[in-house]
């Protein structure tokens, strides 16, 4: 091959690679972000499903109202109804660091995606009162909300590794946010087996934490972000 070939060759190949990647001012890429939003948002509708409407008699009064369950299913509801919030909250959040969208990201943000849909399911199980006392239940959930964090982390650094983060960012912040990232799927992770070899509403409880952990994280990390620029 003679040395003048490869220039050209490079750059046909940077063209087919460019030509892969739905940038952020194209419709493509605007309608892979319309469908994960409308995906969300389903997903936060679907939750009313575990909710059993209760019989006539439970509209007696408050007491007999929660005695039906409601209380329990209402308590499920509010709890996945905010993480997927928060969880669509960042995928926004890191949507928009990005210059385009190529296969691989794609792909990854869908998996998410349908993490996201199996939350209705898993919430089921936490929110039923016959089995919201149950082991595997809120192990389940927790390994699902670990999934679909874990998910966005990795399509986020899929995507910065493949050239889509615009700006970049320096290497240093970018590891000081996926430690911060991590910090939810550790405590979701951490609660399995409290609730596999201990108790389940002691694991529900350990995910509490997280109202303390991910401020307090998100602080820190601000903090040594500014002082490193």
């Amino acid at each position: 091959m003679r040395d003048e070939d490869v220039p050209a060759k490079t750059a046909a190949s940077s063209r087919r690679q460019t030509a892969d990647v739905d940038a952020t001012d194209s419709m493509p890429f605007s309608r892979g972000v319309s469908l994960y939003d409308s995906i969300y948002g389903f997903a936060m509708t679907l939750l009313i499903a575990n909710v059993d409407p209760p019989s006539a008699d439970a509209w007696q009064s408050a007491a007999a109202l929660l005695a039906s369950g409601v209380g329990t299913q209402l308590l499920g509801f509010a709890l996945s109804f905010v993480v997927i919030a928060v969880v669509w909250r960042a995928n926004v959040r890191l949507t928009r660091r990005l210059s385009g969208a190529d296969g691989p990201v794609t792909a990854l943000n869908l998996l998410a995606a349908a993490l996201v849909i199996l939350i209705a399911f898993t919430t089921q199980g936490i929110s039923d009162p016959v089995a919201t006392d149950l082991p595997l239940p809120t192990a389940l959930y927790a390994l699902n909300i670990a999934a679909v964090s874990l998910t966005q982390t990795v399509m986020y650094q899929v995507a910065r590794a493949r050239g889509l983060e615009s700006p970049r960012r320096p290497d240093q912040h970018n590891r000081l946010e996926v430690l911060g990232a991590l910090t939810t799927p550790c405590v979701f992770l951490a609660s399995v087996p409290v609730a596999m070899f201990f108790d389940a509403n002691t694991a529900k409880l350990t995910w509490l934490l997280l109202i303390v952990i991910n401020p307090l994280t998100g602080v820190l990390i601000a903090r040594s972000i500014r002082a490193d620029r």
